[in-house]
């Protein structure tokens, strides 16, 4: 899969909207756990980020990081992979999504409870 630019076409969009290109980049295997990853806690080397992520494929974190670098939402430094300004940003505009997903589950786990009885 060819990596989401700005310049053309992504999944679910003929336009290349930044907002359709972003969440293209997002909902790739791995790649929002990888940034939850970082996010939650210091710089990680390959390895350390591969063993954070449940042991992700190496092929799998390489490609990713890869996409992710080109972004400019991750970088490597001399402690390891973390997230740049941008994606520090990004990650923090995630917080309400993840307070709303989590209201969301459970208020659908509730209804098919209701569902199944």
């Amino acid at each position: 899969m060819p990596r989401p630019t700005h310049a053309g076409p992504v999944r679910g969009s003929a336009t290349g909207r930044p907002i359709m290109v972003l969440l293209d980049l997002l909902g790739r295997r791995w790649a929002l756990r990888i940034l939850w990853e970082l996010y939650d806690s210091s710089p990680a080397s390959f390895r350390e980020l591969r063993d954070r992520c449940d042991d992700v494929s190496p092929s799998v974190l390489n490609i990713r990081l890869r996409e992710l670098r080109d972004a400019r939402i991750v970088e490597l430094g001399d402690g390891g992979y973390g997230l740049t300004d941008e994606g520090r940003e990004l990650m923090r505009l995630f917080k309400p999504v993840s307070a709303w997903a989590k209201r969301w589950g459970r208020k659908t786990a509730s209804a098919n409870l209701r569902i199944a009885k």
